[in-house]
């Protein structure tokens, strides 16, 4: 194993110190876990709050700022945060309009959310929660009861937090979010695995002229095993199986997403197939994203994640952002 840590042990303190360091729109308590907004909390404003296992960067911490979420928990790698980590994060950006809580659909994110809200609650914080669970590839996982969340958190955080700016109250936020999860499908695929430091291996085995379709954030199985072959047929396959869940039409959000080891170049194609694929379904990719946004570590492959747009849906998407990993319009 090669990776350039100082130990598996500190790995993700040192990461946050390096946020911290790297980027001064960001508060950054070390010490329990949350990366802030340096300006939260924001009276009047509902807060938005996610978290999850590191290992996912930029999720989550990389999309906190200005017209996204409030605070991120990251946990150790591809491990829940916990409630004490969700509570202090809460507390930390309640600006007396409540504060949403933005949960991808893994086992221990819904328990551990769901503590953090009751003792949100117990404290006087209106919580509200919303559910990401857009991954069509399988309906449970090792992890999961229930579709996994993966690239659609991405769609709900910039959307439901650009409504959040104009000063919308909590339940018009959480109800856009739940919209924009309900029009999101997600697919991904695996060339190769992941190497968690702490266990120094990777989580499971591919053959050479292997691919796992419909692989989770994790490593978790998907749908087969299947050989490597053209780009085209594997994206005809991820389309697929999104287009049978929720047909594909009108003006698409489109997110081609890199697993944290694939080169750029390899992401461009999977989107011109994907752009394809889309036409012939008579859908139009009328906005987009190419690059990592949602890694497994050094894992080789890609997600799609299509969301069906509507006049409100790209009128939040566009509205300004200003986070490390996304920015535009300011």
């Amino acid at each position: 194993m090669k990776k350039l840590i100082n130990s598996a042990d500190s790995l993700v303190t040192d990461a946050l110190r390096g946020i911290a360091a790297a980027h001064p729109s960001l508060r950054v308590d070390i010490d329990n876990r949350v990366v802030f907004r340096a300006d939260a909390p924001r009276p009047g404003k509902v807060g938005l709050v996610s978290g999850g296992g590191s290992g996912h960067e930029p999720l989550h911490g990389g999309f906190v700022g200005y017209g996204m979420l409030d605070a991120a928990c990251p946990g150790e790698v591809f491990t829940s945060p916990v409630p004490d980590q969700l509570i202090e994060a809460t507390k930390g950006v309640d600006g007396g309009a409540g504060v949403l809580h933005v949960v991808k659909n893994y086992t221990g994110d819904v328990l551990n959310f769901e503590m953090a809200a009751e003792l949100g609650g117990d404290e006087g914080v209106e919580v509200a929660t919303v559910l990401v669970n857009d991954d069509v590839a399988v309906r449970d996982s090792l992890f999961t009861a229930g579709r996994r969340g993966t690239g659609a958190t991405v769609f709900v955080e910039k959307i439901a937090g650009a409504l959040a700016e104009t000063g919308a109250p909590l339940a018009e936020v959480a109800r856009v979010a739940r919209e924009v999860n309900e029009r999101s499908r997600s697919f991904g695929v695996a060339l190769t695995p992941c190497t968690v430091p702490a266990a120094g291996k990777p989580t499971f085995e591919l053959g050479d002229t292997e691919i796992e379709l419909g692989v989770g954030i994790h490593g978790e199985p998907g749908r087969t095993r299947a050989p490597l072959r053209e780009a085209r047929e594997i994206v005809r396959t991820a389309m697929d199986a999104i287009d049978a869940d929720l047909p594909l039409s009108g003006e698409t959000l489109v997110m081609v997403n890199g697993m944290g080891g694939t080169p750029l170049i390899e992401l461009y194609v999977v989107f011109a197939e994907v752009e394809a694929y889309l036409r012939e379904k008579g859908a139009t990719a009328v906005r987009s994203l190419v690059g990592n946004y949602v890694t497994s570590l050094d894992m080789q492959g890609f997600s799609v994640t299509t969301c069906s747009l509507t006049g409100e849906l790209t009128r939040l998407w566009d509205a300004p952002v200003e986070t490390p990993a996304l920015r535009w319009g300011r």
